[in-house]
């Protein structure tokens, strides 16, 4: 330990005989590590609200269907356990939100226009905070209960259609005999989504309104399920699994949308990578800084050399200097990203690019996340790395001849 303690005043007092140098060398490390999290928390926000949107837009986290319906989303396709059954099994499960509801294609008619939407009939009591919809930002009203005869649809579709709150529209499906399946609807309310194609494509209506004017009875086409965290829906998958108990096909959601799924994976990997070139770029300053500190005390190293200090001394003294200098540049670096990510904590509005925006799934508010996860891995790949860079040097004055060294000019 006294010589570890040693190696570490020695470290500290080499590193500060240039201070211009030190300092330069110190700003570039702060920077590059602001850079690296601040960067990385509006990447990984970004990903994180596509992620969270498309499954808002899924929604739930595991979700049970009949096997044939994801490749034919028809009413001819549904659970094959009634919805009273499932309430019954799901009510005492545990779960943090779950749900049935019918979601067929139909098609929605004004005076005016036509388009093809996705129906789903909702019980609005268990779908609060479910879905993308916010019930209190809704002009009108959403639905009141399972039984309601209104409709919801989108301010967007609202435009399409040239109609609004207190307008009739009629909605067009099939029920499971292939005939024709419609009726009229007073829309009730008009809801905005953070995606505008989540406007035109979605419309609500009661469950057991929607079921009467299908003829399935007291059945669903689908049941959702949400988990404590979209990362990690294992627990809630298997519960579903045992509580389907064969009724249907339970799916995870990074499994319904695979490519939400793979968005994580590759953000993950990114991180990584961006973390990588940002500290390649460091390297060099780094080495050139160690190189010249070594450059100017090449008769002192020789002296301690001489004196007996070992070699293993000499090395463990260079990459000390360099670990201090990496070590302070990641605190202040650390503490900068995280006092520039908390006052725009609350969203970026970048509405500007709103059209561009939509394309991607992505919301007009961008949410940085700082994870500690990623602070972590940022500042032990730069430690890591930055032992690596310094053993050129530090190995360099460690096999200095004793006698060249201090007669050296």
């Amino acid at each position: 330990m006294h010589r570890l303690a040693i190696l570490f005043r020695l470290a500290w007092r080499n590193l500060w005989r240039n201070h211009r140098r030190t300092l330069i060398m110190l700003m570039a490390v702060v920077l590059g590590t602001w850079a690296m999290i601040f960067m990385t928390a509006l990447m990984r926000g970004m990903v994180t609200d596509v992620v969270k949107d498309g499954i808002s837009a899924l929604p739930g986290h595991v979700q049970a269907h009949h096997p044939d319906y994801r490749d034919d989303p028809s009413v001819a396709n549904l659970i094959a356990v009634s919805d009273a059954e499932l309430a019954a099994r799901f009510s005492a499960a545990g779960f943090v939100k779950w749900a049935t509801r019918v979601r067929v294609p139909a098609v929605i008619t004004s005076e005016y226009d036509s388009r093809g939407v996705t129906l789903l009939g909702v019980d609005p009591m268990y779908e609060r905070d479910l879905t993308f919809v916010d019930y209190d930002e809704v002009t009108g009203r959403f639905l009141q209960s399972a039984d309601d005869s209104g409709i919801v649809i989108g301010a967007k579709l609202a435009e399409t259609l040239n109609t609004e709150v207190g307008k009739r529209i009629v909605l067009m499906s099939q029920n499971p005999d292939n005939d024709i399946a419609d009726r009229g609807f007073r829309v009730i309310g008009l809801f905005k989504a953070n995606i505008r194609a989540f406007e035109e494509n979605y419309v609500f209506a009661g469950k057991i309104t929607v079921q009467k004017m299908l003829g399935i009875g007291d059945q669903v086409s689908e049941l959702v399920v949400l988990a404590d965290d979209y990362r990690n829906v294992e627990a809630e998958y298997n519960k579903t699994v045992e509580l389907i108990d064969g009724g249907g096909e339970v799916k995870r959601w990074f499994e319904l949308d695979p490519y939400l799924g793979s968005m994580l994976g590759v953000m993950d990997g990114f991180v990584l990578v961006w973390i990588i070139v940002i500290f390649l770029a460091l390297s060099f300053g780094l080495v050139n800084t160690l190189v010249m500190a070594v450059f100017e005390r090449v008769r002192e190293i020789g002296l301690m050399l001489a004196l007996g200090m070992r070699p293993m001394n000499i090395l463990g003294q260079i990459v000390v200097e360099s670990s201090l200098l990496l070590a302070i540049g990641l605190a202040i670096g650390t503490a900068l990203s995280w006092a520039s990510v908390q006052p725009i904590k609350d969203g970026i509005d970048i509405s500007i690019v709103s059209e561009g925006l939509d394309m991607w799934g992505m919301s007009s508010v961008l949410y940085p996340e700082l994870l500690l996860s990623d602070v972590i891995l940022a500042n032990v790949v730069v430690l890591l790395l930055g032992f690596l860079a310094s053993l050129s040097p530090a190995w360099r004055a460690a096999h200095y001849e004793p006698i060249e060294a201090i007669t050296k000019v």
